[in-house]
């Protein structure tokens, strides 16, 4: 099974990028977050047409998430469920089968002084607590999205510039460890556990991406039955290479499930 996740920044202006990466890679899921459209102005029929079911919840102009997939889940819901701020086109939980995907967008932070760093930090615990409640660590459970955080220095290309960072600093690195002991593993450093492998590259860096000057934000996560399962994980760099391309470019693993 191959499940990809991708950071759009517009799913409406990065369309014909997705579908033409569908057609190619013929994933069976594509999680996509940062859609930037409100429900009624995704495009949910030019996915049809390609075969993949729709799961989504947006908003204009920020944040939003989308699940494609070549089956139709067997249960879908949004948000973190626990009466805090909404959050709904931040989070979707999709079920095949005893496959649990939960498609994230974690909040970027702004600036360390800014409000939303704070938010940003609790959002995680909250994130921990929604596991805790939902599942356990025997299940097959797939973490996945753009998480806004670089785990470790060599998931940058010039970390040593980045400890006052919202995605890099040491507290919202501490913030993400602790979810991530909830029970998940990496499953992308677990075939390659090499540097110089990034998934976002800013636009204000000219030829970021063919200069390798990128951050690795984007992460599949699994508890350890699913883990196991995991074949190959791999970030495809061609997308990012097009005109009018995402900050991001398409993350990827499979599993034997």
């Amino acid at each position: 099974m191959k499940i990809a996740s991708f950071n759009a920044n517009s799913i409406r202006a990065r369309l014909d990028i997705v579908t033409e990466w569908l057609t190619q890679q013929q994933p069976d899921v594509l999680c996509i977050q940062e859609t930037k459209a409100q429900d009624e102005d995704f495009p949910s029929l030019a996915f049809l047409e390609h075969g993949y079911h729709c799961s989504f919840r947006g908003q204009k102009s920020y944040n939003g998430v989308a699940v494609l997939s070549r089956e139709k889940p067997d249960e879908v819901s949004f948000g973190l469920d626990d009466g805090g701020q909404p959050d709904d086109t931040r989070l979707s939980y999709t079920r095949f089968g005893n496959l649990h995907i939960v498609n994230t967008y974690v909040p970027q932070g702004r600036e360390l002084e800014h409000e939303m760093y704070q938010y940003k930090l609790e959002w995680f615990q909250r994130l921990k607590e929604y596991f805790d409640r939902h599942f356990s660590t025997r299940k097959r459970v797939l973490w996945l999205g753009d998480l806004n955080v670089a785990p470790l220095p060599m998931d940058i290309h010039n970390s040593e510039k980045q400890a006052n960072h919202v995605c890099y600093h040491v507290d919202v690195r501490e913030a993400f460890a602790d979810t991530v002991a909830w029970g998940f593993e990496d499953v992308f450093r677990k075939h390659h556990p090499e540097p110089d492998q990034y998934t976002f590259f800013d636009y204000r860096t000219p030829n970021a991406a063919k200069r390798k000057m990128g951050w690795r934000i984007d992460h599949m996560l699994a508890t350890r039955p699913l883990a196991k399962l995991c074949t190959d994980s791999t970030i495809d760099l061609e997308p990012r290479l097009k005109p009018k391309p995402s900050d991001h470019t398409f993350l990827v693993a499979e599993f034997k499930v």
